[in-house]
């Protein structure tokens, strides 16, 4: 007998407290999930840390568009972009899983993506990537990277 398809928008999420990966889905983001683990709630509405450890299952597993922002603590633009990437996030809850990659503290990833200058902002859809923006962006810019197709 077939199993019946998979239901609702599922994404992978680390939680931000005690480290457990966690399945949430989009569809039932009015739920507030919660941790398995520790119990916690799972904020959504503002960029999340992946590591090179969770990195590839976060991105493979997430129904809806993931953008990831490279950044390093010491980078000036990335600064003045995290406030946008933040109200981004919040705009977006539901629609996009926005992540942040610390390029100094977990270089795997950024070496093998070829990520060479920070902030390097990142679309993947369906585990692969689809759109790249080098720079500090804007909303606008945010939107349009995200966009609504894929190229």
């Amino acid at each position: 007998m077939a199993s019946a398809p998979p239901t609702g928008r599922p994404v992978t999420v680390r939680c931000p407290l005690c480290g457990v990966l966690n399945r949430v889905d989009f569809d039932r983001l009015n739920a507030k999930p919660k941790c398995a683990s520790c119990g916690r709630p799972l904020l959504l509405d503002r960029p999340l840390k992946v590591t090179d450890a969770d990195f590839e299952r976060v991105i493979q597993s997430s129904s809806v568009p993931v953008l990831v922002d490279f950044y390093a603590d010491w980078c000036g633009p990335c600064r003045v972009m995290a406030p946008v990437l933040d109200e981004f996030a919040r705009d977006r809850t539901g629609q996009v899983l926005v992540l942040k990659h610390d390029t100094d503290a977990e270089p795997e990833t950024p070496r093998r993506l070829g990520i060479r200058g920070i902030p390097t902002l990142v679309v993947f859809r369906g585990g692969r990537e689809d759109r790249r923006h080098v720079g500090a962006a804007d909303l606008e810019t945010l939107e349009a990277l995200v966009g609504s197709e894929p190229r």
